[in-house]
């Protein structure tokens, strides 16, 4: 069963990296990866559909919650959410079913991004079943090429991020002593 994971985590190399590491090891597929800055250019947002079974989805969350850079993983599969995705296909056409295939585009709410004598670029966003409609459709009119970004997905519940305190390093162990011997000794 597909488990849409929300992740909210520190835009830093090795993060993306860390994600995927984990799921790979545990030879979970990953059916799509989206992932960009948010508005604070510190962090970044990253939706993943995985091939989890459903017994092990909250095993899954726990595990991305406890690597670093995640500052958040959710799991979105059964929470209201908006999932949504974005489809460019290409499809060649004759010229006689092209007003039938614009009239198709619009029914699914798409938008001729280029246009030529052999056809149309149509750009379609929805939910990905709605995306399946759709090719499959365009498929009936033509030959079509088909590109897709993956899913995007937010809640539309307001969860208050839940922050952890750092867990303390060595370093900043030493660190810590170092400090209180020095007040001991009155400076």
């Amino acid at each position: 069963m597909t488990q849409v994971i929300s992740l909210l985590l520190e835009n830093k190399p090795g993060a993306l990296m860390r994600v995927t590491g984990l799921l790979s090891q545990r030879g979970y597929n990953i059916e799509s990866l989206t992932v960009a800055r948010t508005l604070d250019p510190k962090l970044s947002h990253m939706t993943i559909v995985v091939d989890v079974d459903s017994a092990l989805r909250q095993q899954v969350i726990k595990q991305m919650n406890k690597l670093i850079n995640v500052l958040q993983a959710t799991d979105l599969t059964e929470l209201p959410a908006v999932v949504r995705e974005l489809v460019l296909v290409r499809i060649r056409t004759a010229q006689e079913t092209r007003a039938a295939v614009l009239k198709e585009a619009e029914i699914f709410g798409g938008r001729v991004v280029d246009s030529s004598t052999e056809g149309f670029a149509i750009e379609v966003t929805g939910a990905p079943e709605k995306l399946n409609e759709f090719i499959d459709v365009m498929g009936s009119y033509g030959e079509v090429d088909v590109t897709r970004s993956g899913s995007l997905a937010i809640a539309l519940e307001s969860k208050k991020l839940k922050l952890q305190p750092p867990v303390p390093t060595k370093a900043g162990r030493n660190e810590k002593k170092r400090f209180s011997g020095s007040r001991r000794a009155g400076f």
